[in-house]
């Protein structure tokens, strides 16, 4: 009998564990992961944590972008989809992080259309150089149906393209002095890992190097490389000025920047969601491009001051000339983009 009455307990005690159990939904979430609440028996959107990988450091003014982004998706749905931002490679290097967004073990990243086009084609046309005269030339396309339709065009990828950010234009900087494009000739420079940009360096007459952006100094700093090219911001940041004394600014390549969240991601989303991320993603650019404007201007004076020696390009003629056979080479393949950028310079 005793016996009898104590499973009895045990039976009732189970009972009531797994009836609690049935009521007690969270809202805790988990990365990548909806977790509705169904909390007094009524069903609610589902909450999500993600996260967005970024290269550079904390407050560069593309985390800026990034952080603004995040803020205003999370304003914009109440809270409910919280976007953690990774800044200083903390998820891995720009290719890595590509490969890990396309399959959706990471959800959102900023990254350069350099490596991007190592995964699609098209934005291999952004590498191409001197295709855009000044930094309003480059906004009237971006700000374009030609850059959307090319951020759509991500989908075939399995990424969905979100937003432009800027990153400046490119010019070269060595550890001895160049002061001409015959100066270059020879010369080690690491490139972006992308073929445009190695044909960029033959065309120039550069032996081009890739490597990942993380490698770059102690590769300048050990002479495995005699310079490398990029904007002003990162050449202050990365300390790069440090070991490269030398820029010679020819503006040669503006590669924008693209803000964009994987597709298996997307495809989880509500069409509200959808809406209200896309809607925070151009909202941010403003002040992206706000904040790179001042921050540009801000390391170029400091790597002025610090005795980097600094050559103005007068006359792109010869440069120009060098790499026009490249710029045929390519035409097939991004003539509708390229005469898109062409009249772009009109607007």
């Amino acid at each position: 009998m005793k016996m009898k009455t104590f499973t009895g307990m045990i039976a009732t005690v189970l009972a009531t564990g797994a009836l609690l159990a049935g009521c007690g939904a969270t809202d805790n979430t988990a990365s990548g992961n909806e977790t509705p609440s169904t909390a007094g028996g009524e069903n609610k959107q589902p909450t999500y944590t993600f996260r967005l990988a970024e290269s550079h450091p904390a407050d560069y003014p593309t985390t800026l972008g990034d952080k603004r982004f995040a803020e205003l998706v999370n304003q914009k749905t109440n809270g409910r989809i919280k976007i953690e931002v990774f800044p200083s490679s903390q998820l891995g290097e720009e290719k890595a992080v590509i490969e890990q967004v396309q399959l959706g073990a990471i959800e959102f990243t900023r990254v350069s259309t350099g490596p991007l086009a190592e995964f699609n084609k098209a934005f291999g046309v952004f590498s191409l150089p001197y295709i855009f005269e000044s930094e309003e030339h480059e906004w009237n396309f971006l700000n374009g149906p030609d850059a959307q339709k090319l951020l759509d065009g991500l989908s075939s990828s399995k990424f969905m393209g979100l937003a432009y950010y800027d990153s400046g234009a490119r010019s070269f900087y060595t550890r001895e002095p160049v002061k001409s494009i015959e100066d270059l000739k020879g010369m080690k420079i690491r490139v972006i890992q992308n073929k445009v940009n190695i044909d960029l360096m033959n065309a120039l007459g550069a032996s081009a190097t890739p490597m990942p952006y993380g490698d770059v100094f102690n590769a300048l700093q050990t002479g495995v490389i005699d310079g490398a090219e990029n904007n002003w911001p990162s050449y202050y940041t990365s300390k790069h000025y440090e070991q490269a004394k030398n820029i010679i600014v020819d503006s040669h390549q503006r590669v924008p920047e693209v803000l964009m969240v994987s597709q298996v991601t997307w495809d989880k989303l509500s069409d509200e969601d959808k809406k209200a991320i896309k809607e925070a993603a151009a909202e941010s650019v403003a002040y992206q491009r706000e904040q790179w404007k001042k921050f540009e201007k801000e390391a170029e004076d400091t790597v002025r001051a610090a005795g980097v020696t600094v050559t103005e390009v007068s006359d792109l003629m010869p440069w120009q000339e060098a790499v026009k056979p490249m710029i045929e080479k390519y035409r097939p393949d991004y003539k509708e983009v390229l005469d898109a950028i062409e009249n772009a310079k009109n607007k």
